[in-house]
């Protein structure tokens, strides 16, 4: 999922290339980091924590990739592929 979202703010005209992509970005890390983190986790309570974190990050990246589409800034198709590994992710 990561590589898509670089790719995709790489795509971005100029003017929203630093605040929605830089948003975009720190979501995606988001989500992986906390997984990391949660994982290091001695309690099944912690690390749900963290899962939960991540959760709420996978949504928000989600958000920010509709923007996108919603924009014209990447195709359906492109939504479609963030779509279908950010449920894979959740699920």
């Amino acid at each position: 999922m990561f590589s898509l979202l670089l790719r995709a703010v790489k795509k971005l005209p100029k003017e929203y290339r630093f605040e929605l992509g830089s948003q975009i970005v720190r979501a995606g890390i988001s989500v992986i980091l906390n997984i990391a983190e949660g994982s290091g986790k001695a309690t099944d309570k912690e690390l749900n924590r963290y899962f939960n974190i991540a959760l709420g990050s996978l949504n928000e990246t989600l958000a920010a990739v509709d923007i996108l589409k919603d924009n014209s800034f990447i195709t359906n198709e492109e939504f479609n592929a963030f779509f279908k590994k950010i449920n894979e992710i959740s699920s």
